[in-house]
């Protein structure tokens, strides 16, 4: 039996860096393991808008989707990105480890808030709440992260420059431009402990202004919880210097280099849950065992 499977630690775009290792197993099969290493951002940096999931399924159309015949991944950026493959596709939560880890090395976590750097995050915020039986709060103004703008495909259309040059009996209502409303923060933070859950986290700099913000309404800790942990350019002396306590992010992209520049970072190991899932999948078990108590908007 051959059996190639790939699990993938970020959302895959064009621009990826791709690790493999094939290992013959006893039984005979091919394990082909893809770790896929998401560099973000660099479109934008680049001066590109992509549409909204256009790099995904130029992914899941190369050469490399036809050898396999399952798909692991871990917290998807965008979870419709797994419609774009046609064999299955078995997304892992990272959320019970970094729950794990709040009620283990935080002793006062009961006197925490969870919160949503920008609108965007308020679902991830409130399942962590939930969990935890824990308040909510939302940061709302310049330092929400505006790429979903940049990726949705809201740009496509060309910009009206001459309004004079439309036909005169057209009275077409024009979509007024955004304005961001001054920072703000929804919800109590005084005396309290602030956790800001996400995903991913890359360039720290709505991350360090988020805690600069919490930090001016009174909360006294400040940490940052994500599944993946890029930490590019200077995120480690930027972290360093600011009023965020600790980042703790799983173990799915290494950051050794980054840790060793800046001591906050700490790390959740996720093998466990990984390698669990291939030797369900090896042994033709069933994988909802690892999908407990989770729901769509996990």
């Amino acid at each position: 039996m051959l059996l190639k499977a790939a699990w993938c630690s970020s959302p895959p775009t064009p621009m990826h860096l791709a690790w493999s290792l094939q290992r013959k197993l006893e039984s005979g099969w091919v394990l082909n393991l893809v770790k896929l290493q998401c560099i973000r951002n660099q479109t934008e940096k680049l001066g590109f808008r992509l549409r909204s999931l256009c790099e995904e399924k130029m992914f899941s159309s190369s050469k490399l989707c036809p050898s396999l015949t399952h798909l692991i991944t871990m917290d998807l950026h965008q979870k419709e990105i797994q419609g774009f493959f046609n064999i299955p596709v078995d997304n892992l939560r990272a959320s019970p480890f970094l729950l794990q880890y709040i009620q283990e090395e935080i002793p006062d976590y009961r006197n925490a808030v969870i919160v949503a750097k920008s609108p965007s995050s308020a679902k991830r915020a409130q399942s962590f709440a939930e969990r935890l039986r824990l308040g909510i709060a939302v940061i709302h103004g310049e330092v929400q992260d505006a790429e979903s703008d940049l990726v949705d495909g809201r740009h496509s259309p060309p910009a009206v420059k001459n309004i004079s040059a439309m036909h005169s009996s057209l009275e077409i209502p024009l979509m007024f431009p955004k304005e961001k409303p001054p920072i703000t923060v929804v919800g109590d933070v005084g005396g309290r402990i602030a956790i800001i859950v996400d995903d991913i986290i890359d360039d720290v700099d709505n991350f360090v202004a988020a805690a600069d913000t919490l930090k001016e309404r009174g909360a006294y800790k400040i940490f940052v919880m994500a599944t993946h942990g890029l930490l590019s350019s200077d995120a480690p002396r930027l972290i360093e210097e600011s009023a965020i306590d600790e980042v703790v992010v799983t173990n799915t992209i290494p950051h050794e280099i980054q840790k060793l520049q800046c001591p906050k970072i700490k790390t959740v190991d996720i093998s466990m849950i990984l390698s669990e899932a291939i030797r369900r999948i090896h042994n033709g078990e069933s994988m909802s065992y690892l999908f407990r108590n989770i729901g769509v908007d996990d």
